[in-house]
């Protein structure tokens, strides 16, 4: 019972900041399944990717309250774009791009989140020239985008995360588009591409460890929906500005996770 609390603590907590900025949650979930409830990696992984599907479909349900679907339809090509690029980055990643070493990945992402975090605060309180997209060129948008979804794929699918922490400040940079809206952008895009990647597990040991698992699925499940209301329903509490900071403070826990880790990396 004890565990099925503490599920159930840890998993609304995790899921109201998601639902407030856009993100599934995985990167901070994943070291509490590890480290509070012991769970072996691939367990981990599973019911974390299970749990951020709760997270990313609610979150994008609750939050219609705040921005319609028929206002994130009408960005619907800055999805398409992005999706097309991140569907194909994270199927090269189960491949190709797998043969890319751990440390040389890391260093990578690591400087990519600090520049993002930093080029996002810049943006938002200081430069506030630009309206609308990047570009004006129709044919560099779709490219630059596909190629950014890409990337983004590229990189979510090898940290196991579903990217919202890289999308969201690509889709306020590129196109110019309000954090509060872009968060939801993020999630449309989010939830078909971790559809894409748990259905990898479906053939292996999802159900089963979600089986073996179930009390503190169910747990973490209720409080990812309760998460998921409450961080959607902060979204009209909350300024742009805050969430920008707390975007950009996402960007850099992630950075010193990334850069503790390679340390840790060093030393073994």
């Amino acid at each position: 019972m004890n565990r099925f609390f503490q599920g159930f603590g840890t998993g609304g907590a995790v899921a109201t900041l998601a639902g407030l900025i856009g993100l599934g949650g995985a990167e901070f979930r994943l070291p509490i399944l590890k480290g509070l409830f012991q769970l072996d990696t691939l367990k981990a992984v599973i019911l974390n990717k299970a749990t951020s599907l709760i997270v990313v479909f609610f979150a994008l349900m609750f939050r219609s309250y705040e921005i319609p679907f028929e206002e994130i339809w009408e960005y619907k090509s800055i999805i398409f774009n992005l999706l097309l690029g991140s569907l194909a980055g994270a199927w090269i990643a189960a491949g190709i791009a797998m043969k890319i070493k751990e440390q040389t990945l890391d260093r990578i992402v690591l400087v990519l989140l600090l520049f993002l975090a930093a080029v996002l605060m810049l943006e938002h309180w200081f430069l506030h020239e630009q309206d609308g997209a990047l570009f004006d060129s129709l044919l560099i948008e779709v490219i630059v985008g596909i190629v950014s979804g890409f990337g983004i794929g590229v990189v979510a699918s090898m940290l196991g995360v579903a990217g919202g922490e890289l999308l969201i400040p690509v889709i306020v940079l590129l196109y110019g588009v309000d954090v509060k809206l872009a968060g939801s952008l993020s999630l449309a895009i989010s939830l078909p591409t971790m559809l894409v990647g748990f259905a990898r597990y479906t053939k292996s040991q999802a159900f089963i460890v979600l089986r073996e698992e179930r009390s503190l699925f169910i747990a973490l499940g209720i409080g990812s929906i309760i998460g998921a209301a409450a961080g959607s329903a902060l979204l009209g509490v909350v300024s742009s500005d805050v969430l920008v900071l707390l975007l950009a403070l996402v960007l850099m826990i992630s950075a010193y996770k990334i850069f503790t880790h390679q340390k840790r990396e060093a030393v073994s």
